[in-house]
């Protein structure tokens, strides 16, 4: 962008990286490793701040397990309206704000979500799920 900060495109990419990787319970020195890269790499991937060419891409579904698709679902409007071209055509010059109140994209999230899979027995999960319900007030 002409005001330095990351496109909304590769932040949402990154924070799909992030997103895959936390609930892999993968760390980022072992998606690293994986991908002949250092931890710093893998952080500036998952904050958008470098871009993730397509070979890395590519690299990071196989590792990941997802398709490529994967990292471009749930792209906000917004997102989408900041791609390349259109900062190449001036319709974008600044960064665009892109909402930080995903809940799926906290950790206490992805943690809760990990540790809800690990749960061998499918009755005590669905006891664990109608209890979270209860408590959150949900029906």
């Amino acid at each position: 962008m002409d005001d330095g900060s990351a496109n909304p495109i590769d932040v949402h990419v990154g924070a799909r990286i992030r997103l895959r990787r936390t609930l892999l319970g993968m760390s980022q020195e072992k998606l690293g490793e994986c991908l002949g890269l250092t931890f710093q790499q893998v952080q500036k991937y998952e904050r958008g701040a470098n871009r993730v060419g397509a070979s890395r891409l590519f690299d990071l579904s196989r590792v990941l397990d997802v398709r490529v698709g994967y990292f471009f679902e749930e792209i906000s409007d917004t997102a989408q309206a900041a791609s390349p071209v259109e900062v190449i055509r001036g319709n974008v010059t600044k960064s665009v704000e892109i909402p930080d109140d995903d809940p799926m994209a906290r950790r206490e999230t992805l943690e809760l979500v990990r540790a809800y899979f690990t749960i061998a027995d499918p009755k005590v999960r669905d006891q664990v799920l109608s209890m979270a319900k209860a408590l959150g007030g949900a029906k």
